[in-house]
């Protein structure tokens, strides 16, 4: 039985541990908190599994990679909602619709009319839109509560324990594999590893009805807004270069409320019942990247992904330990490889 420790409990890791615990592993996972949470940049995530979408702005390998998401979630939690993505524009920005639309692939282009039916309370504020029908959501706080659950069941131990700073030549000389997912902590190792801050809202709106994640293009940041059910919706996202992840800017929180309004105005009245501020790893091309360096394997800059290609990156570590197989996304700055 291969021994394997993970460090990190947000969506990677746990997407690897249950990748790994479908093999004859002993799996251990060291993460600061005992159950996934706030600590974890995955805790404030959108869950909107859109690889269509994302092709607006991602490489190929995003939406090549993100079309699997869906499969894999379903399987491994149940709760993937496949109801797909209506992106809009207001009146003064049709022309960022049509940019988007010339962007991206697989998707549907729909009048008033079709809005209106797909959701009743956008009626008449919007003329035109894309639906991605293809894509889907879930909530990832309770996604990454069912995946750590099933490795309780499948035998995996978790360790709480914290970890702010690893030497990966303190692994070189052992045996047992160690996969490092601790998003930005990691750059003690990964030095080109930057943070991409992202701001987030909770609302409770119960005078709202949306069935599934709705785009708000704007020529600046596209911002989103995702149903989580009984009238609360989950509001993002900007995306600022900094490593901070304290507080919410005033200005996003301003864009933020706006773009809720315009969606309906009926947001107007809404609670706030969360802020979320956390820092996405990203590497500078915004892709993810698998390094290894002899027993230490680093899984790290899922960027604004980390649902969408957690579960690529995760099936890619599985077939390098045990098929010899080099990953697709192979980081070659920080690894050596052993074919």
């Amino acid at each position: 039985m291969t021994k394997v420790t993970i460090i990190g409990a947000g969506v990677v890791g746990l997407c690897v541990a249950t990748e790994l615990a479908e093999r004859d592993t002993d799996i251990t996972v060291i993460d600061r908190g005992f159950s996934p949470g706030s600590r974890n940049c995955s805790w404030w995530a959108g869950g909107m599994l859109a690889p269509w979408c994302e092709g607006e702005s991602a490489e190929e390998p995003v939406v090549r990679l993100g079309q699997k998401a869906m499969n894999w979630w379903e399987n491994n939690t149940g709760q993937v909602q496949r109801k797909g993505s209506l992106v809009v524009a207001l009146g003064r920005d049709q022309t960022e619709l049509a940019r988007f639309g010339r962007r991206t692939s697989n998707f549907k282009e729909v009048d008033s009319e079709e809005i209106s039916k797909l959701e009743p309370d956008l009626a008449e504020r919007f003329s035109k839109g894309l639906l991605f029908a293809e894509e889907g959501h879930l909530a990832p706080r309770l996604a990454l509560q069912t995946l750590k659950a099933r490795l309780v069941q499948k035998g995996v131990s978790f360790i709480q324990e914290e970890v702010l700073s690893l030497h990966e030549r303190s692994f070189e000389t052992v045996n047992e594999l160690t996969i490092d997912c601790r998003g930005l902590a990691a750059q003690d190792s990964l030095p080109d590893l930057r943070g991409v801050k992202g701001e987030m809202l909770i609302l409770s709106s119960p005078d709202v009805c949306l069935s599934r994640p709705v785009r708000l293009l704007h020529p600046r940041i596209p911002l989103y807004i995702v149903p989580r059910g009984d009238g609360i919706f989950m509001l993002g996202a900007t995306m600022i270069e900094t490593n901070d992840r304290q507080r919410i800017t005033a200005r996003s929180m301003l864009e933020l409320l706006s773009a809720a309004y315009a969606i309906n105005p009926a947001f107007g009245e809404a609670e706030i019942v969360e802020i979320g501020v956390d820092a996405r790893p990203a590497f500078p091309d915004n892709l993810p990247r698998i390094a290894r360096r002899g027993n230490f394997i680093h899984v790290n800059g899922l960027f604004r992904h980390g649902f969408l290609l957690a579960p690529a990156m995760a099936r890619m570590v599985a077939e390098m330990i045990f098929e010899n197989k080099k990953p697709e996304l192979m980081d070659e700055n920080h690894a050596e490889w052993r074919g």
